[in-house]
């Protein structure tokens, strides 16, 4: 109930006593919190190479050590299939097609809504425009990485849409990163989904507070194959959803992120569409 919901005392608890703390717990917001205001504080800082450097090394490690788990990953996911299989029944595949289904029929809007925006704002048929960037989404869709796909996705903008260079070259890289609407929207039902499966209510709070986690989480998060699953696990955690519930949806997760991809790659040209009409 939204009555009984203390605003002073839960704006207070979104900041993160020990940031430490809040990363082996898996509290994603406070995570997120604390990056921000530690990226902030860095920007204020006149000899910070050091500390970008030793950060660059620490993603990277951590993304290497991610690959060694993707690799084993299909052996992981048959044998808890097996075991969630055997204990809740086949009607939990059921529920996995509709989960599917409803993350696949999202995207499919997020994308409508960006020929609405091509078409009411910048004027061009939205049909022509998806037409033109196909081969960014196809790039997007088998490499399942927004990163792969920019060079592509900056020809097509600047031969293709005819986007001025400096828009283009701003616009593509920066959305490469904190452009994720797709990823956002794929962690918010995949939350609710495995919620439902676990019995573990919602509150309307709790709703709220899984939309900026996974907003937040969305923003910065790797351009790599698979991470958005990754994030998920903190994401489940940070609302006390069991993470064992992943063994679920990993079967699907990578026709989803393959999916989910080319729908950022879109959003990335879409935005270039729009601030080259508006600075034209």
């Amino acid at each position: 109930d939204i009555k009984e919901i203390n605003i002073p005392e839960a704006l207070v608890n979104l900041l993160p006593h020990n940031p430490l703390e809040s990363m082996v717990n898996g509290d994603m917001l406070g995570v997120v919190i604390f990056t921000i205001i530690f990226s902030l504080a860095l920007l204020m800082v006149k000899k910070r190479n050091v500390t970008l450097h030793v950060l660059e090394t620490v993603q990277h490690a951590s993304l290497t050590v991610v690959k060694w788990a993707m690799h084993l990953i299909p052996f992981a996911v048959f044998g808890l299939m097996a075991k969630a299989t055997s204990q809740i029944g086949m009607t939990t595949f059921a529920g996995l097609f509709m989960y599917i289904f409803t993350v696949l029929l999202g995207l499919f809007l997020i994308l409508v809504m960006y020929g609405l925006i091509v078409f009411i704002f910048v004027g061009k048929n939205p049909f022509k425009f998806m037409s033109e960037i196909k081969d960014a989404q196809l790039l997007a869709f088998s490499t399942s990485s927004s990163a792969a796909v920019m060079p592509l996705s900056m020809k097509i903008a600047e031969d293709g849409l005819k986007i001025k260079k400096n828009i283009a070259r701003i616009i593509i890289p920066i959305g490469a990163t904190i452009n994720m609407n797709g990823t956002a929207l794929y962690q918010s039902v995949a939350t609710i989904f495995l919620a439902q499966v676990f019995g573990v209510e919602l509150s309307i709070f709790s709703l709220l507070l899984i939309v900026a986690i996974t907003v937040g989480a969305s923003i910065g998060a790797p351009s790599a194959p698979g991470i958005g699953i990754v994030i998920l696990t903190t994401v489940l955690a940070s609302v006390g959803i069991p993470i064992e519930g992943i063994a679920l949806i990993l079967g699907a997760d990578r026709l989803l992120d393959m999916s989910r991809t080319s729908v950022n790659v879109s959003g990335d040209l879409t935005a270039c569409e729009f601030f080259n009409k508006v600075f034209k």
